[in-house]
């Protein structure tokens, strides 16, 4: 099951797919010490170091050894500061914002089986939703390869990593799509608080893990940067004008 990973980073999404039992086969990072890390760690990855916007469905394929239909899967996380809370909120007038549709562009000149995009929640609500139902509408689109129509049945979610197992309330937004008429079925959360009485008397429901309990054994941290402090300072304005 063979994967092209979009947007790497230094490759902790593409490691959950291996866990899951894919092999991702070439990625596409612009940032040079991301590039320097995917080489280190995967010596036989194609890595691209370049933006997606240079890159063809073509170039993908011919790298990881496949034809059009045959990757399993395109993964990715395109840049998330233009709908972030931490960020100026431009969206889709971002350029970042714009390569959600890059991402779409490869999607649908590879046609892989489906895909698997994460972004920030802040998608959601950007422009009272026009970004979301955009990027929906575009994965949608149907495309035509050797006389047969192919379309994305699209799901989205808002997970939160911290109701499974991460030390960390993180929520993020996941796409997944695919073109064999299946229904995705996000994941139940395998953690919960401790005052969720309800999901906490399902045997299988454990408590949320701790910072504590994952760094606690750890030496004291260093004082944070002046750049931390300056943009923590104005998450409770955001989130009183964004409404999360």
């Amino acid at each position: 099951m063979k994967v092209i990973s979009l947007f790497s980073g230094a490759g902790g999404m593409d490691i959950g797919f291996e866990q899951a039992g894919f092999e991702v086969v070439v990625a596409v990072e612009q940032d040079p010490s991301c590039c320097h890390t995917l080489r280190k760690n995967r010596p036989n990855l194609h890595v691209l170091e370049r933006s997606v916007t240079d890159v063809s469905g073509d170039e993908l394929l011919y790298l990881s050894g496949l034809k059009k239909t045959e990757p399993a899967l395109v993964i990715g996380g395109p840049p998330c500061q233009s709908f972030s809370l931490a960020g100026k909120r431009m969206g889709l007038s971002d350029d970042r914002g714009l390569m959600i549709l890059e991402f779409s562009r490869i999607v649908h000149e590879v046609l892989p089986t489906a895909f698997v995009m994460e972004n920030v929640k802040g998608m959601m609500n950007w422009e009272q939703g026009k970004a979301i139902e955009a990027v929906l509408n575009e994965f949608r689109e149907p495309r035509i390869h050797g006389g047969k129509e192919y379309h994305y049945d699209v799901s989205c979610d808002v997970l939160n990593a911290v109701d499974f197992g991460v030390p960390q309330y993180r929520e993020r937004l996941f796409l997944v799509g695919n073109r064999v008429g299946k229904t995705f079925g996000f994941p139940k959360p395998t953690h919960a608080a401790m005052d969720d009485t309800e999901l906490l008397f399902e045997p299988s429901v454990q408590q949320h893990n701790t910072v504590w309990n994952a760094i606690g054994s750890l030496p004291p941290a260093d004082e944070p940067s002046d750049t931390a402090k300056r943009v923590a300072k104005t998450i409770k304005g955001r989130i009183v004008k964004h409404g999360y």
